[in-house]
């Protein structure tokens, strides 16, 4: 994706940056600048001191002053004709370096100016042009380790880049966001502004991955204000802190201490359970879980039956285990929760993804 901003200005809270501009082009301009000043301080130089060389109509030598002027008005227009170089000397000089310093000095001035501009009319459009055509999107809040993780879980499971929005103070956070190609508000979440701006109002899902139990809170709560619909899946570091990120809205809680903690424990336990669960949170390889639509075809089966493992049948908003009674058949508007291959195989086929019929879609 092309790029806007690579770092977060001081002090710019919520400011929209999209991702792998190398650097502000107001560093740009004062660069040229300082580049332009060189020209003219080092043709001045020259002048003064080749000032035999040239000739002043008003008096006939050429001092310091004189040489500054004849410089300002020879590298910015084509001379006024008062202040000539009469050597020969001093013609070749400037024929062959004093032109060329004109060129460059008109070229970085007038070239930058246009550059500033064009550069600030792409990005306010891009800007505009990338809130028009949000919507529907996922807002991850927070881009530490879960933040990146659950962007790559999203993307390797097809959803593009350009839906995800991150949010989150930090400048180390932004830059490696940007270098993953992804768009960036940079400010508190806690804050409405900064939440406006990212488009939660208009997402579908947002993930909250803070460091912070009591930021969670704070930022799933002004969340829940802005969009009373939206998917809010929100992590916690310690399972006493669940109950109260539920009540603030989160329709899903992860305790990051206590998952990690059991999966120590079953992996000191049995290596080889420890191996098959790691399995199933590794994206492409061995296992995965996933989510899947009933096909015709499976309609009134058992779920034990279907060649996919399932483990969980959702009917209504409501999961159900695979051997809970109130599914042992499987009925039209069923989804699944499933265990397969990570990558489809001959032997285990990828159900709904070779134009079967969806139970869903049918009548």
């Amino acid at each position: 994706m092309p790029s806007v901003s690579a770092e977060a200005p001081t002090g710019r809270v919520g400011l929209v940056a999209l991702p792998d501009r190398a650097r502000s082009p107001w560093w740009e301009l004062g660069r040229r600048l300082l580049a332009a000043l060189a020209i003219l301080v080092g043709t001045v130089l020259l002048v003064y001191f080749d000032r035999d060389g040239y000739g002043d109509n008003a008096d006939g030598s050429v001092n310091l002053i004189d040489s500054i002027y004849y410089t300002t008005v020879t590298l910015s227009t084509t001379g006024y004709g008062d202040i000539a170089p009469v050597s020969d000397r001093a013609r070749l000089i400037n024929a062959f370096i004093v032109t060329p310093a004109r060129i460059a000095f008109l070229v970085l001035l007038i070239g930058t100016t246009l550059e500033v501009l064009a550069s600030q009319g792409r990005e306010m459009f891009r800007v505009a042009r990338w809130r028009k055509k949000m919507g529907h999107h996922v807002v991850v809040i927070g881009y530490g380790t879960k933040g990146r993780s659950a962007v790559e879980t999203l993307v390797n499971n097809g959803l593009e880049r350009e839906s995800v929005v991150i949010v989150d103070p930090s400048g180390v956070a932004l830059q490696e966001a940007h270098a993953d190609g992804l768009a960036v508000v940079t400010g508190d979440a806690t804050r409405r502004e900064v939440l406006r701006r990212a488009g939660v109002a208009d997402s579908d899902q947002v993930i909250i991955t803070t460091d912070s139990d009591a930021s969670n809170v704070l930022a799933t709560l002004t969340v829940r204000q802005l969009n009373p619909d939206a998917w809010i899946v929100a992590a916690v570091r310690e399972q006493e802190n669940a109950p109260l990120m539920k009540q603030s809205g989160a329709n899903s809680v992860i305790t990051s201490s206590d998952a990690v903690g059991r999966l120590l424990g079953l992996s000191s336990l049995s290596p080889t359970l420890g191996s098959v669960m790691e399995d199933l949170l590794t994206y492409g390889e061995g296992l995965e879980v996933a989510e899947r639509d009933l096909l015709v075809s499976e309609v009134g089966k058992q779920p034990q039956s279907l060649p996919d493992q399932v483990i969980a049948v959702v009917r209504d908003e409501k999961v159900y285990r695979y051997f809970d009674p109130v599914v042992t058949l499987l009925a039209r508007g069923d989804r699944l929760v499933v265990v397969r291959p990570a990558k489809e195989l001959p032997w285990a086929p990828r159900p709904g993804t070779h134009g079967e019929d969806l139970a869903a879609d049918d009548g």
